[in-house]
C-alpha cells in the first residue's frame, strides 16, 4: 500500500503551492507516491503535472472540481456539502482523460462558467478598490496585473487577498492568516467588498456531471462529514440515505479532506460507502495559503489509521484504472506499481 493524497489544488485554481513542481516535490519528500491534480473548473495543469510525476517517479491522478447548485435541494433549505448555501453543492471529478479530450458543448459549458467566475471575481476586485479609496489606503489593484502574475488564468478571491496582502505587508510573519483576515472582513458575505456570485456561476449538478463524464471521468461527491462541533449538514446526517440518494443521482464515487474529520467519523463514513460500492478516496485540498504536509492525517491523528490508508489505496487503484481503460482494482494496482517501481 502506497501512500496517497487524490485531491491538491495547484496555481492552475489557487493553492498553498507556488508551482506544480513544489507541490510535486513536497510529495516525493513526504513520500506520498499517488498524487491528484483538482483544481477548479480547470485541467489546463494535466501535461504539467504528468511530466512532474514521471520525473519523480510519482502516479498522477487527474481530477476536477466545480460548484454546482442542484434547484430541488435548494427549495427544500437542504444543505449539502456547502454549510451555508441550501442547494449549492461541490462536485469533483476523478479520473479524468489526461490529455484532455473534452470537446463541443461539454467544453463551451465549462469555459462559460469559468468566465463567469473569472468576472465574478473582476467585479469585486472593481469594488475593493472603491472601498480602499474612499478608506484612503492609496492603493489600487490591478486586474489585469493579478491576473498575468499570480494565477495560470483562473482567478479567484483568494487572489485578490494575496494582491491586497502584498500591497500592504509584502514581508510579514503569518503571511497566509494576513490574506484569511483580509478574505474574510472585505471579500466574504457583510465585506465592503462583497459582490454575490451571478446564478450563471453555478451550473445544474446534472450538467457538471455529465460534463465530467464527457472529460472521461467518474462524477464524485466530496463529503463534509463531521465539523470542528461535531455537526452534519441536513444531506450528510443520514449516512444511508445519503447514499441512497448519491446512488439516485448517478454517483459512484466519493471523497473525503481527511484534515476536517475525526479517525472514528471518517473510518465511520468511509467505510460505510466503500461497502456500499463507491469508490472512496481522501485528499488534503492545499487550495487556502497555508501550507500543510501532503501525507494524510485527520482532525484528531497525526496520520492515516491502517483501515482508512487502505481505503484510500483502493480508491486509488480504482481511480488508476479507470483513466487507464482497466477493467479492476487489482489492474489499477499493478499500473500504480509498475510506474512508481518500474
Amino acid at each position: 500500500m502506497l501512500d496517497v493524497n487524490a485531491h491538491l489544488h495547484t496555481p492552475y485554481s489557487f493553492s498553498a503551492f507556488s508551482s506544480v513542481g513544489e507541490a510535486l516535490d513536497k510529495a516525493a519528500e513526504e513520500g506520498v507516491k499517488v498524487v491528484g491534480i483538482n483544481d477548479f473548473y480547470s485541467t489546463d495543469g494535466y501535461g504539467e503535472w504528468k511530466e512532474g510525476c514521471a520525473r519523480r517517479g510519482l502516479f498522477p491522478l487527474f481530477g476536477i472540481e466545480f460548484i454546482a447548485l442542484n434547484a430541488e435541494d435548494q427549495a427544500a433549505g437542504l444543505r449539502v456539502n456547502d454549510p451555508n448555501n441550501p442547494g449549492r453543492t461541490y462536485i469533483s471529478g476523478k479520473g479524468l482523460a489526461c490529455p484532455p479530450i473534452l470537446s463541443g458543448e461539454p467544453l463551451r459549458q465549462l469555459e462559460a462558467v469559468r468566465a463567469e467566475s473569472n468576472a465574478q471575481v473582476e467585479r469585486m476586485c472593481a469594488k475593493l478598490n472603491e472601498w480602499l479609496k474612499a478608506e484612503g489606503h492609496g492603493i489600487v489593484l490591478d486586474f489585469k496585473e493579478i491576473r498575468e502574475k499570480l494565477t495560470r488564468g483562473s482567478i479567484r478571491e483568494r487572489h485578490l487577498a494575496k494582491a491586497l496582502r502584498l500591497a500592504l505587508c509584502p514581508e510579514v510573519e503569518n503571511p497566509a492568516q494576513v490574506e484569511n483576515d483580509l478574505r474574510s472582513k472585505l471579500l466574504k458575505a457583510g465585506g465592503p467588498a462583497f459582490v454575490p456570485e451571478d446564478p450563471k456561476a453555478f451550473l445544474p449538478t446534472e450538467t457538471v456531471q455529465r460534463i465530467i463524464e464527457a472529460a472521461g471521468g467518474i462524477p464524485t461527491y466530496p463529503f463534509l462529514a463531521d465539523d470542528a462541533k461535531g455537526h452534519f449538514t441536513d444531506f450528510e446526517g443520514d449516512l444511508q440515505q445519503a447514499a441512497d440518494t448519491l446512488k439516485k443521482r448517478g454517483f459512484r464515487s466519493v471523497e473525503f479532506i481527511t484534515t476536517r474529520n475525526t479517525t472514528a467519523v471518517l473510518e465511520q463514513y468511509a467505510g460505510y460507502l466503500e461497502d456500499e460500492g463507491f469508490i472512496v478516496t481522501f485528499g488534503s485540498e492545499h487550495n487556502t495559503p497555508a501550507m500543510e504536509p501532503i501525507r494524510l492525517r485527520t482532525r484528531d491523528a497525526a496520520e492515516l489509521s491502517p483501515k482508512l490508508k487502505a481505503i484510500n489505496w483502493r480508491g486509488a487503484c480504482a481511480v488508476a484504472a479507470h483513466q487507464a481503460g482497466l477493467d479492476s482494482i487489482a489492474a489499477g494496482e499493478d499500473l500504480i506499481c509498475k510506474t512508481v517501481n518500474p
